[in-house]
Formats: structure tokens, sequence, C-alpha cells
């Protein structure tokens, strides 16, 4: 993610999704802020494994999640100064974690990911934590946004324009669609991963519409300029990758990952792509670059 000009990306270290010891030994991952060139900028351990990440530009914080599968909690950071906050209630209601972040004019919005990994979840869980921080008793306490089976309105295929009940299964990355946008513009944005679906909301959590995707993806980006730097991370390689243009404005990049689509086989090997969505139709297609990439992070900076 970006902010005040920077970049910050997680590194997992081997942690396991609900904080497991890795084949190393470390139980932290490392937060690391660095200047658009690479260069490190300053770093920071935060125990368990970050996975979701988001920023809010208004008060320059970075918000982290950890242990996106179970025993989740959240880290902010402000004028380099770390923040740990226990979530409550410390049971979250989709007997899950918590994944992506973002923050929409300072409600801060996070994927409720992995429902029922630490007991039956209820059709009727969150799909999005609406959290509130108690900076005193270092507390984020959790409220529904909207549910994994709440009633949205479908975009394209046989459902489009129809009312459908959502029966979501892994809530994942999110993100706050651009107002220059021509489709869901300042619209909130969930990805259901493994569901090839997407979940737009306004800032109410109310009439959602749900776009179904041709195949599974992780983040995406919209790029808001045909000049700019497209950056995605590479876990494979420990690496940032730097796509620079020309980019089509308006266009939702992504990362395309066939092996997260709840159709894939067990055994699976297909690389992630660099992709490019229809926000009409759903298909999600490749996009050619010079060079090769196997995309997870997301972020484009104009």
């Amino acid at each position: 993610m970006a902010l005040g000009g920077n970049l910050y990306v997680g590194f997992q270290n081997g942690v396991g999704s609900q904080g497991e010891v890795a084949p190393s030994g470390n139980l932290d991952s490392t937060l690391v802020e660095l200047t658009p060139t690479g260069s490190v900028v300053k770093q920071w351990d935060l125990k368990g494994k970050i996975d979701g990440m988001g920023a809010d530009s208004a008060t320059g914080t970075v918000f982290a999640t950890v242990n996106e599968d179970s025993k989740s909690s959240l880290y902010t950071v402000s004028g380099g100064t770390v923040t740990h906050y226990t979530y409550t209630p410390s049971s979250l209601p989709n007997m899950g974690g918590t994944d992506a972040v973002s923050v929409d004019n300072g409600k801060i919005l996070i994927s409720a990911s992995a429902p029922g990994t630490s007991g039956k979840a209820p059709a009727s869980a969150p799909a999005v934590f609406a959290v509130t921080l108690n900076t005193g008793a270092m507390t984020a306490s959790v409220a529904p946004f909207f549910a994994d089976n709440a009633t949205a309105t479908g975009v394209n295929g046989s459902s489009a324009g129809k009312k459908v009940t959502l029966a979501l299964t892994d809530p994942d990355s999110n993100l706050i669609v651009p107002s220059s946008s021509s489709k869901f513009g300042g619209d909130f944005m969930l990805n259901s991963q493994g569901d090839q679906e997407l979940i737009f909301s306004d800032a109410s959590g109310q009439n959602l519409q749900v776009l179904k995707i041709s195949q599974s993806v992780d983040d995406s980006a919209w790029a808001t300029s045909a000049s700019g730097t497209l950056y995605t991370t590479d876990s494979s390689a420990d690496t940032v990758d730097a796509i620079t243009g020309p980019f089509t404005p308006g266009t939702a990049y992504t990362a395309v990952t066939p092996c997260n689509a709840n159709s894939a086989p067990s055994t699976c090997t297909t690389l992630n792509t660099f992709g490019m969505i229809d926000l009409t139709t759903g298909a999600v297609s490749k996009v050619t670059i010079t060079g090769v990439v196997t995309p997870k992070g997301m972020v484009f900076v104009p």
C-alpha cells in the first residue's frame, strides 16, 4: 500500500495464517516502509502473519491485520509508533480472522476472512466489519457492515438486474473504487476470492451489487492516470515489482489467482498473472507486459 509518497509492504517470514511459528522459529512478520525506488526507510516487527493492509491518508495511519484465518488482531503505525489492538469481542462473529483494510471517510472497514475456521459460522456472519478503535483500552470493536448472506443486485449473467442472496465463503481483499471510475465510482469493493465475486457497496453497507468474475483474483488497483506506476508484490520472490504505463485510466487491473478459486484442484501449481477486469461482463483477461511478474498485493500510484 502507498501513503505519503512511500510504499508499505508486509513480509510474512513464513509465519502461519493463525500465527503459528515459522520453520525458522520466527513468530513475527516485518512491516517495511520503502521509497518508490526501493530504499528502506524504516521497518517494524509485528507478531503474527501480516496479510491485510490499508491506510488512512487523512490521519497518516497505516493499518495491518495479522493471522487472517483465526487468532487475528490489528496493528496501526502512526508517526513511527506501533499500537497493537485486540478485537472485541475476542471471538469474532465470523469464527475466522480479518484481512484487508479500507478507510472510507474515516470509517474503518476490514474484511471478515476465513469464516468458520474456529467453529461453525452462521450464514449471516459479517463479510465485512466496521471497526472502532479505543486507543485507551487498545481494543478494536467490530460491528457488521454487511453479511455473507446479504441481498445484492446482480450486475451480469443470468442474475443481471435481479435480487440475489449472497453466500460468501472467502471475503478477502477490498478497496475504495476511485470516484473517476465509470462504474462503481466511490463504492467500497469486497473481493470474495474463492467465490469469484466482487461485491460493491455504498457507504452505508446497503444497496449492494455483485459482479461475477470469470477467474479468481486477489488485489486489484484502478489506474487513475495514463502515467504512473503500478506496484505489485511477488511473495515467491520476496520482491516488489514496478509496472509502468501507459495505462488506460479507469481500468481495473488485478492479480489473477487461479489456485485460490474454490473450484481449483487440491494440488495447483498455476502461477498468478497480471490481468484486468471488465466491470460490465466480469471477464478477467491477461494483460501482456514486458518482463515477468507473479503478482499478489497491488497498488497504483499516479
